[in-house]
């Protein structure tokens, strides 16, 4: 029996084509097959040569293209027939990406699995804006959590009150659509409604914008203005640390428009 081909769990980075590692960039362009997420922008599937298998399965909030377990199914059967298959994420496919449970299922059914890791959005979009998640004077520790939980994961959500207590800084992923409720929750467990929080949307490529506020305003402010997502939002003392001089450009790439 052939052995089967090696499925890597890529991080595509936060959109930024140049943020692509140089590993990411080597195996997209040798890949046989290619199984890619939502948040990719088209610049880097140029990357992968053309006669490559494709298989789109993304998700978004409210809509499911591809369930889980058929993800899953279609990267062992791809390892079945293709030496190196590409399973691309965007940013790192270990925040917040579900690639721990892609290696396991892959691990369990006998298939090699390699992980590259990523730039993750939440350390990239604030960067692009000046604003450092981590400060010597404004902020020790950081806390990376989701505003977007799975309702039926068997165990309890995240503990907002707890959190506005135990670190010095958070950067939130998938959290605008429940701002408002995070926000209050946070300022119930003793965090001072005059924290300065900001929302990075786009990060790092074109339609990048930023809205900074007190957290007490934050979600209100974010609604008038129109945010939507992708967006990340980081709350702390180190947002008014934020060097915007230092900011890069962000890149001339559109990322596919959410639905």
């Amino acid at each position: 029996m052939t052995p089967p081909g090696t499925v890597y769990l890529v991080g595509a980075g936060p959109g930024d084509p140049d943020l692509l590692t140089v590993k990411a960039q080597r195996l997209l362009g040798q890949c046989d097959a290619l199984v890619y997420d939502s948040l990719v922008p088209r610049q880097v599937l140029e990357l992968v040569p053309e006669a490559a298998e494709r298989h789109f399965v993304g998700k978004r909030r409210g809509h499911h293209s591809v369930p889980q377990p058929s993800t899953n199914a279609v990267l062992v059967e791809l390892a079945g027939r293709c030496r190196c298959v590409v399973r691309l994420k965007g940013g790192d496919p270990f925040l917040f990406g579900r690639g721990g449970e892609e290696a396991a299922h892959l691990a369990r059914h006998g298939v090699p699995v390699e992980v590259v890791p990523g730039v993750t959005a939440g350390i990239a979009a604030p960067a692009y804006v000046g604003i450092p998640v981590t400060h010597r004077r404004a902020g020790s520790s950081v806390t990376f959590v989701t505003g977007h939980e799975e309702i039926d994961k068997g165990r309890p959500g995240v503990d907002w009150r707890g959190l506005a207590r135990c670190s010095d800084g958070l950067v939130i992923y998938m959290g605008l659509h429940n701002l408002a409720h995070i926000c209050a929750e946070l300022i119930a467990g003793g965090l001072d409604g005059t924290t300065p929080a900001a929302v990075v949307q786009q990060g790092t490529v074109q339609g990048q914008r930023q809205l900074v506020a007190p957290l007490v305003q934050l979600a209100e402010q974010a609604a008038v203005a129109g945010f939507a997502s992708p967006s990340i939002v980081v709350i702390g003392e180190v947002v008014n640390q934020r060097v915007e001089a230092c900011a890069p450009e962000p890149a001339a790439v559109e990322m596919p428009i959410p639905f």
